[in-house]
């Protein structure tokens, strides 16, 4: 049976997604390894999995959906339950669906979402710091809307991929950018139909220098006319990013919150 797992968790701490190091090896503290750790418990077996999309180290995921199969006769609760129980307070698993035995939670995805928010303020925050990217200088958020808007469309973003990105080519399709205002907070919310690796933290590092009146919103489209990623921005930290969840055709028979609309 092929299940699907709507996973939460707090990326602070952790090195990502992605299981590190060899069997038989000291474990890294990994979303993935901690998960399988506790799926394999319940299912008194070994558990593959394979997610949506990979996060880095520190950042954050609202609903990662997973998918795994196993013999186990075990209820979608039970799998839910149990591995809940077995996972870190920062690790939690929202719900369990048994799917179709060829639903994969990365192929079978036609969009990814993510958000960056950032407290905009002179003294750096207390509460949900690590939710946040701290930024005290003035930032023009509506300045930053509309340079990222030349963002959208089937792109080459070479001048926002890390040099460590293994892609084998840097053209994706950026579906939906917007930068809002909420008080204090700035948001940066971006969808595609997938990321490179630290694809939305150098956009947002970029985007900030033009929020701040160092460089003029016209500078995006030429960051990314020109493919160099040693002419746009740093990097944003890890923290103030959280992967939203990707989105699936209604007939995976996935929960609302990550199904496309009908």
């Amino acid at each position: 049976m092929r299940y699907a797992l709507g996973v939460e968790y707090d990326g602070t701490g952790l090195f990502g997604w992605q299981r590190l190091g060899k069997p038989g090896t000291e474990a890294v503290p990994t979303v993935q390894q901690m998960l399988e750790e506790a799926l394999s418990s319940v299912a008194d077996a070994p558990v593959d999995t394979v997610c949506a999309g990979r996060t880095d180290a520190g950042v954050h995921a609202r609903c990662q959906v997973v998918h795994f199969d196993s013999d186990a006769a075990r209820e979608p609760r039970g799998w839910m339950l149990g591995a809940t129980s077995r996972l870190p307070q920062a690790v939690c698993v929202r719900w369990c669906v048994p799917v179709a035995e060829d639903f994969s939670a990365r192929f079978s995805a036609r969009a990814r979402r993510y958000r960056y928010s950032i407290l905009n303020r002179p003294m750096r925050p207390a509460l949900g710091r690590q939710y946040l990217s701290w930024v005290r200088q003035p930032l023009d958020a509506e300045a930053m809307h509309r340079a990222a808007q030349a963002l959208v469309g089937e792109r080459d973003f070479s001048a926002f991929r890390t040099v460590h990105c293994q892609a084998p080519h840097a053209r994706r399709d950026l579906q939906r950018i917007a930068v809002s205002r909420d008080g204090e907070y700035v948001h940066v919310d971006v969808q595609a139909n997938a990321f490179l690796h630290h694809m939305v933290r150098n956009i947002v590092g970029s985007l900030l220098l033009v929020g701040q009146g160092g460089q003029p919103g016209s500078w995006i489209a030429e960051l990314l006319a020109g493919r160099d990623r040693t002419l746009a921005g740093p990097t944003a930290p890890p923290g103030g990013l959280v992967f939203v969840g990707p989105l699936y055709p209604p007939g995976c028979g996935l929960p609302p919150e990550v199904t496309l609309p009908g």
